[in-house]
């Protein structure tokens, strides 16, 4: 199996109050079903330096990305390779500045999420969402983002083929994550690098170059590349 495995959307006890999953337990399920890296995501902060060291020192057989999934004004959106925490960048303009100064990357997450449940749009007194792929594609956040996640272990199947479709339109490349809050699904929805990822700075250069393909499958053994997936039954064709 060809380069690294990795889960890009992954919350831990650690760091996300609604997480029931503890960072030994991810790393013994992502040993068992042979992942070999997690882009840990928490809510609108990173792990401290004193906490994510030892824990990489514990662990080398996995590669260990700090990642943050931080909250926009456009949406959720994972981002790799922040210093930290920012004043300000709760607005996605903001936070594409501080990227683009420290050479992060953006990827927007689950960026459908009950688009096509008409109820989740009538709570907030909008119309439903009649948008194409073709119309999606402009909507500002994928302006400002340099990827899109394809693949959430959280979204219907639907949600995640229209996102791919988007992405494609967009000509940006796409992620798989878990978003796993558990020890349930992680690593169904992964993504596979191009090479071993062997640092940081290595995983941030693959994540600029595209070098990666959303997957899924891995627990079950049967690694499927995403990007050239048909469209599942439920989606009208």
């Amino acid at each position: 199996m060809a380069g690294t495995i990795v889960d890009m959307h992954l919350h831990t006890t650690r760091g996300a109050s609604d997480s029931m999953l503890d960072p030994e337990d991810l790393i013994a399920e992502a040993n068992r079903i042979g992942l070999t890296g997690v882009n840990i995501t928490e809510h609108d902060r990173m792990w401290e330096r004193w906490d994510l060291a030892p824990f990489r020192k514990a662990h080398p057989e996995t590669f260990i990305s700090n990642g943050m999934e931080v909250s926009t004004d456009h949406g959720h959106v994972v981002a790799v390779g922040l210093r930290g925490y920012e004043g300000g960048i709760r607005r996605l303009e903001r936070l594409r500045e501080v990227a683009d100064e420290q050479g992060a990357y953006l990827i927007v997450a689950h960026p459908f999420r009950h688009f096509f449940d008409p109820i989740h749009f009538k709570r907030q007194g909008k119309p439903a969402f009649t948008l194409g792929p073709e119309e999606a594609a402009k909507l500002p956040v994928f302006q400002l983002v340099d990827a899109v996640e394809v693949l959430n272990g959280c979204n219907t199947p639907r949600e995640n083929y229209f996102a791919l479709q988007v992405a494609k339109i967009l000509g940006k490349p796409g992620t798989g994550g878990s978003d796993a809050h558990s020890n349930q699904g992680i690593g169904y929805f992964s993504t596979q690098f191009d090479e071993t990822v062997e640092t940081p700075e290595h995983f941030l250069q693959l994540l600029h170059r595209g070098a990666y393909t959303p997957v899924q499958g891995l627990p079950e053994g049967e690694v499927e590349n995403f990007w050239d997936a048909p469209p599942p039954v439920e989606v009208p064709a």
